[in-house]
């Protein structure tokens, strides 16, 4: 696996020679194809990710995998559509060894598919249908690998808490840190940017930007679930946000739906999923001003756990980029999530799990305006099991076409 991530560097260095650079340029091109005078126009682009962990385990956040060495490829192909001025199209398309890295093997998926229709050009209304991320939240719209400082997402959305929405406890004594389980089968408040299927609305309007959807399954459910459930229990979403400059963008955001799958178990009699919630609050804030761009969001959750009760999460992090030179930056998060929750009909705690803390940094690198090459160090107290301090490296190279 080493082996292999070093030959990927060597091709990052191999891509900077000026012929490598006139290929992908020929290939962008060749991609683009247009009609009828070029009202009817699409493309194709794609990301190809090498990443290669080493971590302790069990392993961090939403990675599923033994050993402490993972090696994972990941192809991504987007198709993007424009029929007139007023008709959009966009889909996704992954090949890789499952949406979060894992040691499973290679998969195929379709991870987005959607129409969107904007009656007008100044953008104060767009209506979309599909599959497509969620509205919530400010990391959204930077989570693809060219866009994202960082290798890994930050811990409100891969931080694995104690509620399941499968395995289900009988008392407070019951859901706790147990190392039989495992760690895959349990949710973070937001599972990556959770391409559930629906139906959204979006616009702005002088500085006001919003975004209210509604989706087949909950911030929180795992990729396994984003296109099997109906709508028979759906999910509703919603983003309001300032954009009162080029620098500064305030949003506030909340996600309300059931998160429990069909067969969870064992459930309370006379009841189904449809009767336990989880509920969502989030702020975001972003600025930027020349070489230096900073984020922040804070999250609060709740999960109604059948027969015990509420079992509350709080998470937020602070992520700052600084671009050192053109080609080269530098990017450090704080994270932090804290398990806050009542007293089962017992009078124990609905959940005992540790508080997290993890510090990201990062330094990536711009061969060209179509490779990149980041490496990322992380340090975490707290984890499913233990409260230990432990490390995780990640390298990641991506060429974009």
């Amino acid at each position: 696996m080493k082996r292999a991530f070093l030959c990927a560097c060597l091709f990052a260095s191999a891509l900077r020679s000026l012929s490598a650079q006139d290929f992908l340029d020929q290939l962008h091109q060749a991609l683009t194809i247009s009609f009828f005078d070029d009202r009817v126009r699409a493309r194709a682009s794609g990301l190809l990710d090498l990443e290669y962990y080493h971590y302790p385990q069990p392993a961090p956040g939403l990675i599923e995998a033994m050993g402490h060495d993972l090696f994972a490829p990941r192809l991504s192909v987007f198709v993007d559509a424009k029929i007139g001025p007023h008709v959009y199209f966009f889909a996704q398309s992954r090949v890789d060894t499952g949406f979060d890295p894992s040691d499973l093997g290679a998969e195929w998926r379709l991870d987005e598919y959607a129409l969107r229709i904007t009656p007008w050009d100044d953008g104060r209304f767009n209506l979309q249908l599909g599959r497509f991320p969620t509205v919530i939240g400010g990391w959204i719209q930077r989570h693809l690998s060219w866009d994202n400082p960082f290798i890994n997402a930050p811990i409100p959305y891969d931080g694995v808490s104690l509620v399941s929405d499968r395995e289900l406890p009988f008392t407070g004594q019951s859901f706790r840190r147990v190392p039989a389980f495992d760690k895959y089968e349990f949710l973070p408040i937001v599972w990556g940017p959770a391409y559930t299927l629906g139906a959204s609305v979006a616009g702005r309007i002088g500085i006001f930007e919003y975004a209210a959807a509604m989706k087949n399954a909950a911030v929180s459910s795992r990729p396994e679930a984003w296109e099997e459930f109906n709508f028979h229990y759906p999910t509703y979403e919603l983003r309001l946000g300032v954009r009162p400059n080029q620098a500064w963008n305030f949003g506030l955001s909340g996600a309300v739906g059931p998160y429990l799958l069909p067969d969870a178990h064992p459930m309370p009699a006379q009841s189904d999923r449809g009767d336990f919630y989880q509920y969502v609050l989030s702020q975001d804030v972003s600025y930027g001003r020349g070489h230096f761009q900073i984020w922040a969001e804070a999250f609060v959750s709740r999960f109604e756990v059948p027969r015990l009760g509420n079992a509350d999460m709080f998470a937020y992090y602070i992520e700052a980029k600084y671009r050192i030179t053109p080609q080269l930056f530098a990017a450090l998060r704080w994270n932090q999530e804290f398990f806050v929750t009542a007293d089962d009909p017992a009078g124990r705690p609905v959940s005992r799990a540790h508080d997290v803390l993890r510090i990201d940094g990062a330094l990536g690198y711009r061969f060209t305006a179509y490779t990149q090459l980041k490496l990322q160090y992380s340090l975490a107290r707290g984890d499913f099991i233990s409260d230990n301090l432990h490390g995780t490296f990640a390298a990641q190279f991506t060429v974009r076409f």
